[in-house]
């Protein structure tokens, strides 16, 4: 079934376009920050950290949030915490405000993104996957956007931090624009909101999403540094040049769908696994720049749909509970975003960038391991007809 892209779909996938312009001007700019600061690797890598952290807050509060204002309400309560740590993450300077800065702004940025999901998933029953996927996708051009615009700004005698602030007219435009487009309208359930536990097939499932998520920002927090280690590029040029794997997460995002819609759910995650495991493989062993851009497209197209299609997985094993299914993913995700950069800054103080990074595909082969270990029970295709 084609999927109709109406105007809550461009509404809810602008909301996630405006937080990935945050993740893509940040998260490449580590080398930026951590040359402001003056800090090591390890302690730069607290702010993925304090990204992590925020991710299990809103794993904790988002089912009550949901349950008393609805997903439309919290989604734009989460654009409204983003913006509040925007503003103080570009007018604070210290390691330990933007420290904090970067827990509130993650705190609504993940907020924001598991509102997506749920919406989607349930606004496109019959098309969930591709909803998903594609807003993704056009969230990937928040963060094209991001890592130009930092990039461009690294090189001038401005702040970078200061491209950030363009997030905050953004969202404001958004919420007056659409504010009536996603439908406000709830009434709590007298059940009150979603809970229980969950079954074992879950949780071995939710160990494959949160090596999937640490995988991804692993990569995207690093690659700039290990672009400079690999290939002797300045740190602008080199974060200018993850344009190449936020390019390759918009393709793969919006194309993916389409490319695979013939193959299962868990053979489309397969397949994107394969394809992000050989472009790390080619980025890993390349010392020339232009081969290092492809194999970050490469990566890139890999990690794109993986998000989408894990979080899908979680909401099949959650027996009819995806409110609960996306708040314990954000508690993986937070896991994962709060470890995976922290632990490679810390090999990479050790062993160097580069042996660090080995902890990508073994991350990747643990992922791909849960999903052969726990089919997701049919032969469906993500996009259900």
């Amino acid at each position: 079934m084609v999927l109709k892209r109406d105007r809550v779909f461009w509404a809810i996938a602008l909301q996630v376009t405006i937080v990935n312009f945050y993740l893509g001007g940040f998260g490449p700019a580590q080398p930026l920050l951590r040359s402001e600061q003056h800090t090591s690797l390890t302690v730069a890598g607290l702010h993925g950290t304090a990204l992590g952290i925020a991710s299990i807050l809103a794993g904790f509060v988002s089912p009550s949030l949901v349950h008393r204002f609805g997903r439309a309400t919290t989604s734009w309560i989460g654009l409204a915490l983003f913006a509040i740590g925007i503003v103080m993450f570009v007018f604070s300077p210290p390691i330990q405000l933007t420290l904090a800065a970067t827990l509130i702004t993650g705190l609504g940025t993940s907020t924001v993104v598991n509102s997506m999901v749920t919406q989607l998933s349930h606004h496109f029953p019959n098309n969930q996957g591709s909803a998903i996927s594609q807003a993704s996708g056009v969230a990937s051009g928040g963060y094209v956007m991001g890592t130009l615009i930092v990039g461009a700004i690294a090189g001038t005698s401005f702040s970078w931090r200061l491209g950030l602030l363009l997030a905050i007219p953004a969202s404001i435009v958004l919420y007056f624009a659409s504010r009536r487009t996603i439908s406000t309208e709830h009434i709590p359930d007298e059940k009150g909101p979603q809970r229980g536990s969950l079954n074992k097939r879950f949780w071995l499932s939710w160990v494959g999403f949160v090596a999937c998520i640490s995988s991804e920002f692993a990569t995207t927090f690093w690659a700039a540094a290990l672009l400079r280690n690999r290939v002797g590029s300045s740190a602008a040029i080199s974060t200018v040049c993850i344009v190449a794997l936020g390019s390759g997460m918009g393709l793969g995002r919006w194309f993916g769908p389409q490319i695979l819609k013939r193959k299962s759910l868990d053979s489309q995650l397969k397949t994107v696994m394969i394809t992000q495991f050989v472009g790390f493989g080619t980025l890993w062993f390349s010392h020339t720049l232009w081969i290092s851009l492809l194999a970050l497209l490469a990566v890139g197209i890999g990690i794109s749909m993986q998000f989408a299609l894990a979080s899908l997985r979680l909401i099949d094993f959650s027996e009819g509970r995806p409110d609960l299914a996306i708040g314990r993913s954000s508690l993986g995700a937070g896991v994962a975003i709060a470890a995976a950069p922290f632990i490679l800054g810390i090999l990479g103080d050790h062993l160097g960038i580069s042996r660090a990074y080995l902890m990508v595909p073994v991350l990747i082969l643990i992922a791909f391991v849960t999903i052969v270990a726990i089919p997701s029970g049919n032969s469906s295709k993500a996009d259900r007809k």
